[in-house]
Order: C-alpha cells, then sequence, then structure tokens
C-alpha cells in the first residue's frame, strides 16, 4: 500500500509538470487561454487563443485611459462611467453570451452600469491593452495545495505584441506614473502611512482618508469607502467616520504596550498569546478533533466491510449484482470519508502552527521598544489590518466606538 501511495503521487507530481510546461509552451507562443476575453477585445472567430479588437467595445477602454490621463483618479473615472451609462464587462458578457445570469438577471437596470473602483484599477494596470499577454502573476503553492500566492514581478512571464494594442505605450505608462504618484504621495507632499491597513467592519472596504479643511484647525479623518462613493442614499454603508489623530493615538498606545510586555517577560506574553489563541479557537479544534476521530473509525470500518465483501464475493457467497452494487456503494463512502479526513487533518494542523507564529510576532515586537511615532513600515511589519466600527452613543451623548487590531501572524489579542 505504501508503494502505491508512492507511485500515485508520482504520477499526480509528473502530470502536473506536463500540464505546466503545456500552458508554457502555448503562452510563449502567443496564446490567450481563457473563458472570456478582456473588454474591448473579442475572440478570433477562425483562430483558437487569439484575440482582436472589439470595435463595439472598444471606445470604454480608450475613454477610460483618456480620463485617467487627464488627471482622473479610480475613483473620479468609476463616477463617470456610471453617470455616462457606461456597460460593465458583466453586463456586456451577459447580452451576447448569457453569461452572469444569476446576476443580470431581472436586475434593476442600473446594474447594467454598476462599474467599481476595482474593475477600473485592474483595466489602467491591464497590459493587455497594450498588446502584452502577462502570465504566471500568481501560482499554485504546490500540486498538492492549491491556494493562489502571488509571485514577484521578476518571475512573470511578460509576452509582447500577442495581439493589436488598443492604447499607445505612452498613454498607458503616463498612466501608470500617475497611479504610483497617487498611492505614495498626497497634496502635501506626505505620505498617508495608514494606507491599504484600515477596513471597514460592516462591508469589509478599505477606510478613505481625507483632511477637513473648512475648520480654523484642520484635521484629518478616516470614513468608508463605499459609503464615501455611493452614499448613504444607496444603502451601501454608513459612514464608520474615525479621526485620524484618535487611530494614530489609540494604534500607538497598543503597540507601546504589548513591545513592554515583550520587555517586561517574554515568556509571560508568549504563553498569553497561546492561551488567547486557544481560547479563540479551542471549542472550535476540540469540535474537529472528535469529527476527525469519528470519521477516521467509519473509515476504518468501511475498509474492513470491503474486504470481507470481497472475500463473500470470490468464494460466491454474494452474487456478482450484489458486489457491484455495495462495492460502488462503499467507495462512494471511502471517497467521501477520505476528502473529510484531509480537510479536517489540514484545519488542525493549522494549530500547530500558532506557537511559531507567535514567536515570530514576539521577535518582531521587542526590536520597537523604544518606540515614539508610528510610520509606515512599522505598521505593515506589525499589523494586518485594522478594523473600524460604527461609533454609537450612550445615554448621556457620548461617543464609543470599537477599533480591533489584527496583528500579523497572530490575528486579534486585545
Amino acid at each position: 500500500m505504501p508503494f502505491k501511495n508512492l507511485f500515485n503521487e508520482f504520477v499526480a507530481k509528473d502530470t502536473s509538470r506536463k500540464v505546466k510546461n503545456s500552458f508554457r509552451a502555448k503562452f510563449v507562443n502567443g496564446e490567450r487561454i481563457g473563458s472570456y476575453a478582456s473588454i474591448g477585445y473579442k475572440k478570433h472567430p477562425e483562430i483558437k487563443n487569439k484575440l482582436i479588437v472589439d470595435e463595439d467595445t472598444r471606445w470604454i477602454i480608450e475613454r477610460i485611459f483618456s480620463l485617467a490621463a487627464h488627471g482622473m483618479g479610480a475613483a473620479k473615472v468609476t463616477k463617470t462611467l456610471i453617470a455616462e451609462k457606461v456597460p460593465t464587462p458583466g453586463w456586456l458578457n451577459y447580452t451576447r453570451s448569457g453569461a452572469f445570469a444569476n446576476i443580470y438577471a431581472n436586475a434593476p437596470e442600473e446594474k447594467r452600469y454598476a462599474w467599481t473602483i476595482a474593475q477600473v484599477k485592474s483595466i489602467l494596470r491591464n497590459e493587455t491593452y497594450i498588446g502584452n499577454t502577462v502570465h504566471y502573476r500568481e501560482t499554485n503553492i504546490s500540486y498538492k495545495n492549491k491556494k493562489r500566492v502571488r509571485k514577484a514581478q521578476e518571475e512573470w512571464l511578460r509576452i509582447e505584441n500577442t495581439q493589436e494594442a488598443i492604447i499607445s505605450k505612452e498613454i498607458f505608462d503616463r498612466v501608470q506614473e500617475q497611479i504610483a504618484s497617487r498611492r505614495r504621495q498626497m497634496k502635501d507632499a506626505t505620505t498617508q502611512i495608514f494606507a491599504g491597513l484600515v477596513k471597514c467592519a460592516d462591508c469589509g472596504w478599505s477606510m478613505s482618508f481625507a483632511t477637513n479643511r473648512c475648520n480654523k484647525t484642520p484635521y484629518s479623518y478616516f470614513n468608508c469607502t463605499s459609503y464615501r462613493q455611493f452614499g448613504k442614499v444607496e444603502g451601501k454603508c454608513s459612514a464608520h467616520y474615525v479621526r485620524y489623530d484618535t487611530l494614530y493615538e489609540y494604534v500607538l498606545s497598543r503597540l507601546q504596550y504589548w513591545a513592554g510586555q515583550a520587555q517586561e517577560d517574554e515568556d509571560k506574553l508568549l504563553n498569553r498569546l497561546l492561551n488567547a489563541s486557544a481560547k479563540e479557537q479551542g471549542a472550535g479544534n476540540k469540535r474537529q478533533a472528535a469529527e476527525l476521530k469519528r470519521a477516521e473509525k467509519r473509515k476504518s470500518e468501511v475498509d474492513g466491510k470491503f474486504v470481507k465483501l470481497y472475500d463473500d464475493w470470490s468464494v460466491g457467497r454474494i452474487s456478482e449484482y450484489n458486489f457491484n452494487m455495495l462495492s460502488q456503494k462503499y467507495q462512494a463512502e471511502q471517497q467521501e470519508l477520505s476528502e473529510k479526513i484531509d480537510r479536517l487533518t489540514a484545519e488542525l494542523d493549522t494549530v500547530k502552527q500558532t506557537e511559531m507564529d507567535a514567536g515570530k510576532w514576539l521577535a518582531l515586537i521587542k526590536q520597537y521598544a523604544h518606540l515614539t511615532e508610528l510610520t509606515a513600515p512599522v505598521l505593515n511589519t506589525l499589523i494586518e489590518k485594522i478594523v473600524v466600527h460604527e461609533a454609537n452613543k450612550d445615554e448621556i451623548g457620548c461617543r464609543e466606538q470599537e477599533i480591533e487590531i489584527y496583528y500579523r501572524f497572530i490575528g486579534k489579542i486585545d
């Protein structure tokens, strides 16, 4: 049995390698493999895996890049497309092939023009529109683990001139420079240190940063991007307003606290982190462990029954018809139990990683024992995300607001 498993693993690995090589050969040859063509293009009617410009929709791409090249950010471009009732890629696919019927069938008219900032950003960064095709931006961890991970740009496979360009490289490069400038620097030439970290607790969108200059003393703040983009009338979300200085002081105080705890007694803090994680995951882990034990016991029983069934058939105690019927039943249950055991084992294995992750975070936080100010590198090193809840007022009118900090490697511990 171990030899058979080893052979099966070799076959799976070899098949994975052959499939990858086959795809790579097609990519190098300039072939485009995908279910749908990017908006602005359509599949060639005669040449497989080839794109040609779609004259009916290229104007949409030209319009988006024109707006961006003239200084509009992705948010303003999105609002313009919605206001001008420009159809989305999803709606165009639905009208042409019936795809995404679950989204657009019987949907209100405004759904046809419901562009998002993410869609616009994706188009503005897509080298397809200058005639290139980029592959291997993401990959699976291995042939066993299908989780997708982002690859470094130097590992991407870029094939040039695979289709006719819609946008000139000059305009494309200018737009990329504007995007990079907009992300890294604000009008007053300062850097927004919380960029990408602050999230809305209700809708999950990133929080937008802004400065109120109407008051005698200007101040900065965050609010929900969804609320900011669609407004309260749309019913998408609420403001989740929090002042920048309030958030800054709170995050700094928490990092100073944990850095102090690490300096005072590292072992005590490690146990505290592990206990917090165990408390959060304990009930679920016990349930999964019990479920795994039951699944393994049942699989052993089914394996035994299958062996006995084969013995009964081989000596003629049951008919071939009954053998085939019961065999299919047991094999189906074996497959189901094997998948369940693999899933539960993987989930429980992640728990074993907790202690290692806690140690990694402790090593990081110890480096900031004398932290006096926050910077983007500090925040991105120690924090995964900051979740802001909507504020509430108590009976006497005092404003209360929950802010959750999820630290790298260990998650939420406050």
